[in-house]
This record gives structure tokens, sequence and C-alpha cells, in this order.
């Protein structure tokens, strides 16, 4: 497992799914990282810092924020 910390670029709340960019990488973001579901839409704001987890590395799409903080 792999764990990251990004910043918050955009929230998408019908998908409880985020944009963010990954720190050390300036011009790429990732798209359609899944939100956990015990954090709160309110809470995943553009420009907040997120911890990321990977459990496949290989896997983009295993890809899931477990952490929001300022």
């Amino acid at each position: 497992m792999e764990i990251r910390r990004g910043t918050i670029i955009a929230f998408d709340a019908a998908t409880h799914s985020a944009t963010i960019q990954l720190d050390g990488s300036l011009a790429a973001y990732i798209t359609g990282v899944e939100v956990a579901a015990n954090i709160l839409d309110a809470d995943v704001i553009a420009g907040r810092y997120a911890l990321v987890a990977w459990p496949d590395p290989a896997n983009s799409d295993s890809a899931v924020i477990f952490v929001v903080y300022t």
C-alpha cells in the first residue's frame, strides 16, 4: 500500500470523488479519486490537503482519500 499527500483541486458531490494534485507533481492532476464515505461533502474543499491511499499502487483507480485537513 502506498500513501501520499495531495491538494484538493475540485470535488464532485454527485460521485463523491475529487480531483487532486499530488505533492511534488506541479502539472499533473488525478481525477475521479474516491472520497471515503465518512468524510462529509462540506469538508472536501479546494485548497485543503488530503491523504490518499493506494491499496494497489499499480492501479490508479484503487486510490481513495481517507483524510482531509487544513
